[in-house]
């Protein structure tokens, strides 16, 4: 199939996916990168016919890849979506050309994903505008505490002074809300606790947050889960995995509290899978576990949803705006990720955790 095994080595050392077709469409050369693209081995897709590849291809591309055999010509189609057998869709560059290689006419495929050269690009400016706005906030609470620490000293002191015992209620309300706004600003600032890193099942933290969450909700709320059995064991700190899940689960919970007012269907689902040589950040990591926490409730605000992580910021009126920001910092800390899609009536957290951890 090729010319010599040099050009073959080129092939196999690029980023973007190639596949070489026959003149029936039908796989008969792909680099490692196109494997994981489609996340299926390399036995599976040799010899298979390529629209077969995909759950769903665009017809009208099916049809130009036999015009370019007969004639010859390149065609590229820019952002087409292709859907995996496993449902994830992919939104992709794909250029089609035809070659002779050893005196056969072939179809020459490069698949450049598109969304995932997006989400680097979100990610990197998210972690960026996040880093600013932790400065900024350790800036800031480093300003309310030094002055909070001299107002309950003096607080203090004149109990210690004032004659009469019914008087120092007031200096006791002094002390306890200097406390209180204390409390506010270490959790603003989240935990320092180091991680307590040990093996763990993803399923086995999730598991603990159904049960925690029908303690609360009860028949109220219709709990699914769609797990991915073969997710091996993680290692992570499980109580802070624990509370992080419990936060995005609470949060679901809130947005659904109307509907279950109303009697009407109330759903949160929890899915897992396994995503190979993914990318957080600029670490690319062999194997992540996907966990997505996913809602029917009414969605986020379209003005809101850019700030949901950032402290202080709340769509309820009676939200602190800390739950959000501690369980980004928790994912943060265990080289992790957490994204939000939302729209009417589905809302969607996707939580990326490596299965190892740099040391």
């Amino acid at each position: 199939m090729f010319a010599s095994s040099f050009h073959k080595r080129i092939l196999e050392n690029l980023s973007t996916a190639v596949f070489l077709l026959d003149h029936e469409l039908k796989v008969s050369y792909l680099n490692p990168a196109a494997e994981i693209l489609l996340q299926i081995s390399y036995r599976r897709i040799l010899k298979a016919y390529f629209p077969d590849l995909f759950a769903r291809i665009d017809e009208t591309l099916v049809k130009e890849f036999h015009t370019i055999l007969e004639s010859g010509h390149t065609y590229t189609q820019r952002e087409g979506e292709f859907l995996l057998h496993n449902n994830e869709l992919l939104l992709m560059d794909c250029t089609a050309s035809s070659a002779s290689i050893d005196g056969r006419n072939v179809l020459i495929i490069e698949m450049q994903q598109k969304d995932r050269l997006l989400r680097i690009s979100r990610e990197e400016q998210l972690m960026e505008s996040q880093e600013t706005s932790k400065i900024l906030v350790r800036g800031l609470a480093h300003e309310i505490k030094n002055p909070l620490g001299g107002i309950r000293g003096a607080a203090q002191l004149l109990q210690a002074e004032l004659p009469s015992p019914e008087l120092h209620e007031y200096t006791r309300i002094i002390m306890e809300e200097s406390d209180r706004l204390r409390t506010l600003v270490d959790r603003m600032l989240g935990s320092n606790k180091a991680l307590n890193l040990a093996p763990v099942n993803i399923h086995e933290i999730l598991e603990r947050v159904c049960t925690l969450i029908y303690a609360e909700a009860g028949s109220r709320i219709k709990v699914e889960k769609d797990y991915d059995p073969s997710i091996p064991e993680i290692i992570a700190d499980k109580s802070q995995l624990v509370q992080a899940f419990l936060n995005i689960a609470k949060n679901a919970l809130q947005a659904l509290s109307e509907q279950i007012a109303r009697g009407e269907e109330a759903r949160i689902r929890f899915r897992t899978r396994s995503m190979r040589q993914f990318t957080i950040g600029h670490t690319r990591h062999r194997l992540v576990a996907r966990v997505e926490v996913i809602d029917n409730g009414p969605g986020i605000a379209k003005e809101l949803l850019p700030s949901i992580f950032y402290p202080m910021i709340s769509g309820r009126a009676d939200g602190t705006g800390l739950g959000l920001s501690i369980t980004q910092s928790i994912f943060t800390k265990h080289e992790g990720l957490v994204e939000c899609q939302s729209k009417p009536g589905e809302t969607i957290f996707t939580i990326y955790l490596p299965l190892e951890l740099r040391k």
